[in-house]
């Protein structure tokens, strides 16, 4: 990448993991704070309190991608950080569970991950597109360990409304990052958008917004029973960062030199389909695995694959909606916000109906689908040799 590519993405990268570090932060912590609170005592009340942000995201995601493809990116950014930042103060300034799930909905309605992975697109050229999407992509899987890592620190030392101020001072920034850093890009004038239904039911999009569903349906089910899996190992909850942050950060090592080959080589459907490869690979060995040394490597074998895939997957939606980035890439994330719903809800059922393995099973078979699936496709377009 140039130096503005490089300098664009990591802000955006920067901003996308700000707004995940926003929904994981709160997951080692929250359900203990609850119970103290009003309603706490329910845990079907302090679970949609701390889902709403998925919820709410849903919502928006198509319609906040759409509105940037018409008016620009940026001011649908700045729009959804405000939102962000709004919904952080409310949380922060009323300890209880009803204004805090208000907050976390408000926090959510600015969805706009769609709106900034399409700018990502819009900032770089094809031929480091999909390395721009693993920076934007990464920023998740390191906001997740980091979280792991801060939480309870934090927690005890500013409890959960600081927490709250914390992110809102981010987002804040973020806002600063994003006007000052980042350049305008409003679309052209004689660009015509492409339907909501077109965008929807074009073949390649289809298969690739399958693909997500399926890997975050997969992700959140299985992490339902890894700490479980640990534990039974003998590492205790609290000490269970010092597996995930490690494989988090090798992973990326490990995935980078596959994903540069396969630009360089134009063999990204090879890669794709050696990621969702790599997911059953892990899938399989967490069936197998009772010690906590076999559950690490499993997890290394997961993250590299659910890495590779974070950062085609995104790449060539972008590719294929040409046009209609904001829209196709609204699309994509709904569809990966249900996924996460999804996997939860039937993974949970599973857990409870049939045991822990039953959900790897499920995971293995949906992967298998989706594997099939994937395998009639064809090698990606061409790379433009011009700039975005």
């Amino acid at each position: 990448m140039n130096p503005s590519e490089l300098r664009s993405t990591l802000a955006l990268a920067g901003i996308f993991g700000l707004r995940m570090l926003g929904l994981f932060l709160l997951l080692p912590v929250f359900s203990i704070h609850a119970r103290g609170l009003p309603g706490g005592e329910h845990a079907l009340w302090v679970g949609l309190a701390l889902g709403i942000f998925n919820i709410v995201q849903a919502c928006f995601y198509i319609p906040l991608g759409r509105l940037s493809d018409r008016i620009g990116r940026k001011p649908v950014v700045l729009w959804g950080l405000s939102l962000f930042v709004a919904g952080a103060l409310i949380c922060a300034a009323q300890d209880n569970l009803l204004w805090i799930a208000i907050g976390r909905g408000i926090m959510g309605a600015g969805a706009v991950s769609a709106a900034i992975s399409a700018w990502v697109a819009d900032l770089t050229r094809e031929q480091v597109r999909t390395r721009a999407m693993a920076l934007v992509g990464g920023s998740i899987a390191l906001s997740f360990a980091l979280s792991l890592v801060i939480a309870a620190p934090i927690y005890r030392l500013i409890s959960l409304s600081g927490i709250f101020i914390v992110l809102a001072i981010l987002g804040v920034a973020a806002m600063l990052v994003t006007h000052f850093v980042l350049p305008s890009n409003k679309p052209a004038s004689n660009t015509q958008q492409a339907s909501l239904k077109e965008v929807f039911l074009r073949p390649e999009l289809m298969r690739l917004n399958l693909g997500v569903f399926v890997l975050h349906a997969t992700q959140v089910a299985m992490f339902l029973v890894v700490p479980r899996l640990l534990v039974q190992a003998g590492l205790p909850l609290a000490s269970h960062w010092e597996i995930y942050l490690p494989v988090v950060l090798l992973s990326f090592f490990l995935m980078a030199p596959i994903l540069i080959f396969g630009e360089k080589k134009q063999k990204l459907r090879t890669i794709l389909l050696l990621a969702i490869g790599l997911l059953l690979v892990a899938e399989f060995l967490f069936t197998k695995t009772s010690s906590v040394m076999s559950i690490a490597v499993a997890l290394l074998i997961y993250f590299v694959g659910f890495n590779l895939l974070e950062a085609l997957q995104p790449s060539l939606v972008s590719r294929f909606a040409k046009e209609s980035k904001g829209t196709a890439l609204g699309v994509y994330n709904t569809t990966q916000s249900i996924g996460l719903f999804s996997g939860a809800a039937v993974g949970g059922y599973l857990m409870d109906s049939h045991g822990d393995l039953s959900v790897f099973t499920m995971g293995l078979a949906l992967l298998v689908c989706w594997l099939i699936i994937a395998w009639s496709m064809g090698e990606m377009p061409a790379k433009a040799t011009s700039s975005k």
